[in-house]
């Protein structure tokens, strides 16, 4: 079983619905954010529930060194050179837009994305 971490900025949006839709397919996930929000986007929130993904509650987390270790692959969202680069790692990154101040729709096509590419990356 493969380990992945998924990482953004503020963990309020898009590795937060990557971390879902990974466990959901019954992956072992986790998400961090190199600077985490107070709280995971309502309009994340909003679009996770239409396709029966509960995500209230979920409180954004800071990045740290054992996250890294943990996985076997990061798969990075605009996190940049905040994440350490741990030999032995498999790395991705991912060019998605931030949820951030987008409305539904565009949340929509977003959470899409990511469950496309969730979708091909190894259990």
């Amino acid at each position: 079983m493969t380990n992945v971490l998924f990482v953004c900025v503020r963990n309020a949006g898009r590795s937060q619905m990557a971390q879902a839709f990974y466990g959901r397919r019954g992956g072992y996930a986790r998400s961090a954010g190199s600077a985490p929000a107070d709280e995971v986007h309502p309009v994340v929130v909003e679009a996770m529930a239409e396709v029966g993904v509960d995500l209230d509650g979920r409180v954004p987390h800071r990045l740290d060194r054992d996250d890294v270790e943990w996985a076997d692959l990061v798969v990075t969202m605009g996190c940049g050179d905040a994440c350490p680069v741990l030999p032995g790692k498999r790395y991705v990154d991912w060019n998605l837009p931030d949820p951030a101040g987008v409305c539904l729709t565009d949340a929509r096509e977003i959470r899409d994305e990511i469950a496309r590419r969730v979708a091909d990356l190894p259990l």
